[in-house]
């Protein structure tokens, strides 16, 4: 019944910690895209990708004390840092979560920033779209955030990497 929790808890185990909000939703969203069995459902909102479901299943996991939300203030705005706690690992401890190989995404996705992976998740958003489409609809949607050419094209070179990572496992 929890092994949603416990998918999420596992990210969060394997990645040692994860800075924001926001990136914590990347992380999950992109993971999905490259066929991790994470079920929330994401709609597009002013981030990029957003899952409401997500949102409260993490409130749901600090609320059980298997997850420490720390808020922190930096420079007029909030940003959250989400760890593991010992609850949490012995929850973990009840549940085979098999999903291989996802360490290194986890390690490789958290070492990116968030507005880095805002665009990556906006990208794989609209992969129904041509190569084109994609960037003109990322230079509409995404105008406040003032990507270059280059940023897009960085970000599709990612994607690639992270696919190619995944069908060589």
């Amino acid at each position: 019944m929890l092994e949603d929790h416990a998918k999420l808890v596992s990210l969060l185990n394997l990645a040692g910690e994860v800075v924001g909000r926001k990136k914590l939703q990347k992380i999950v969203y992109i993971l999905k895209k490259l066929d991790y069995p994470f079920q929330e459902k994401y709609q597009f909102h002013f981030y990029g990708p957003y899952s409401e479901e997500l949102t409260f299943r993490i409130e749901e996991l600090c609320n059980l004390g298997f997850i420490n939300e720390i808020k922190e203030t930096k420079g007029g705005y909030h940003q959250y840092r989400y760890t593991l706690t010992e609850e949490g690992s012995e929850f973990l401890s009840r549940y085979q979560i098999n999903m291989p190989k996802l360490c290194e995404f986890i390690k490789d996705l958290n070492d990116q920033n968030s507005k880095f992976l805002e665009l990556v998740s906006t990208i794989l958003y609209f992969n129904n779209l041509s190569k084109d489409e994609i960037v003109n609809k990322v230079k509409v949607v995404k105008k406040k955030q003032n990507y270059s050419d280059g940023d897009i094209q960085q970000a599709f070179a990612y994607i690639e990497q992270l696919k190619n990572k995944q069908s060589a496992s």
